[in-house]
Formats: C-alpha cells, sequence, structure tokens
C-alpha cells in the first residue's frame, strides 16, 4: 500500500510495523508544515492518523475506506518533532471496523487522539 501512497510519501512518513488489526507508523515534522499561529497544522497530526489507520485497516486484503473519523488535539507540535501514530483495532465487523490511533511526539507525550471507522467493500486489496 505504501509504494502507491504518494501523499503518505510526500509527508515523509515510515512504516515501523504493520500486522492484522494494527499499524505503527511514525514522521519528522517539517518547516514548511507551521500554520499562522506558528506551530504546525493540525491536518499534518491528522493525516499521519489517518494514514496509520488505512494501514491498520487494510492489513486483511479487504479495501476499507475511511465512513467515519474525528480528531481531539491535545498538544502542539513544531518542526523537529518526530511524531508516531499507533493504530490499534477496537472492532472488526464483516462491514466495518473501528480504530483508534495515539499519535505522540519523540518524547512519548500524546499530541492527539483519533477514532476511525471504516467501511469493508469486500473487495480485494491485492491480487493474490
Amino acid at each position: 500500500m505504501m509504494r502507491n501512497d504518494l501523499f503518505s510519501q510526500w509527508l515523509g512518513i515510515e512504516v515501523l510495523e504493520v500486522r492484522e488489526s494494527y499499524s505503527k507508523i511514525s514522521m519528522t515534522l517539517r518547516n514548511e508544515m507551521i500554520n499562522g499561529l506558528g506551530i504546525v497544522h493540525g491536518g499534518i497530526a491528522f493525516s499521519l492518523a489517518d494514514s496509520a489507520f488505512a494501514f491498520a485497516c487494510n492489513n486483511r486484503n479487504n479495501l476499507s475506506v475511511a465512513l467515519d473519523t474525528s480528531i481531539t488535539f491535545t498538544k502542539a507540535t513544531k518542526p523537529g518533532d518526530t511524531l508516531i501514530a499507533e493504530a490499534k483495532e477496537l472492532h472488526n465487523g464483516r462491514s466495518t471496523g473501528l480504530y483508534h490511533i495515539t499519535v505522540t511526539n519523540q518524547n512519548g507525550e500524546a499530541v492527539a487522539h483519533f477514532k476511525g471507522t471504516c467501511f469493508r467493500t469486500g473487495k480485494k486489496l491485492l491480487d493474490e
């Protein structure tokens, strides 16, 4: 999946671990990610969490897409910070899945909590 994910590549995401119902990825924040308030734009942490969500819900070769997402930011981030997003499956249903993604910084401090519900299309992600 990462091979074809140009957006995650552009963000500089590194895949640390992917297994059934789980993923862990990271990225280092860059200067061009700063918003008008002088902190990193919240869309960056959201995008990192969303990629972790995608990797966790698509690793059973059942093409899954986001149905509903939300995020709560708990700490500001700045360029040079390394963010780690860890996605854990809370529910695996026939047509939906529920995931919680915790985003932490290099000091282990939570910077965001993301919840994602996916819809399982029943189509294969990859031909086996």
